[in-house]
């Protein structure tokens, strides 16, 4: 019989900061779908090589909340991934970027005064 405190899920923490990291992320374009769907198929994996129950492991929690975040980060970059492919699509590379350089510049000289 194993001891309590060896009955952990392999990678389970990995998917939850993973998982955390696409909801945080999110707001750069979308583009951290990456580790939504790396967590999503981390937790995939770790769930099918268990050998006791999956309540057994003390650590079942943690896969758990990952899990959650990581179909929240799923759904927050799909989101922000399709307004920016819709944005760019509509008004152009070229004036988002502009656009973007000019508030950027106004921050910069509000921040002087």
């Amino acid at each position: 019989m194993q001891n309590q405190t060896d009955n952990n899920i392999p990678g389970a923490s990995a998917v939850y900061w993973s998982a955390v990291l696409s909801c945080t992320l999110f707001i750069f374009g979308g583009f951290a779908i990456v580790f939504s769907l790396l967590s999503l198929f981390m937790a995939r994996n770790a769930k099918k090589s268990l050998l006791l129950p999956y309540e057994q492991y003390t650590n079942s929690s943690t896969l758990t909340k990952g899990k959650i975040i990581a179909y929240i980060g799923l759904v927050l970059n799909v989101a922000i991934l399709g307004v920016t492919i819709w944005t760019l699509t509509t008004i152009g590379w070229d004036a988002w970027s502009d656009e973007f350089v000019r508030r950027w510049n106004e921050g910069l000289e509000n921040n002087r005064r």
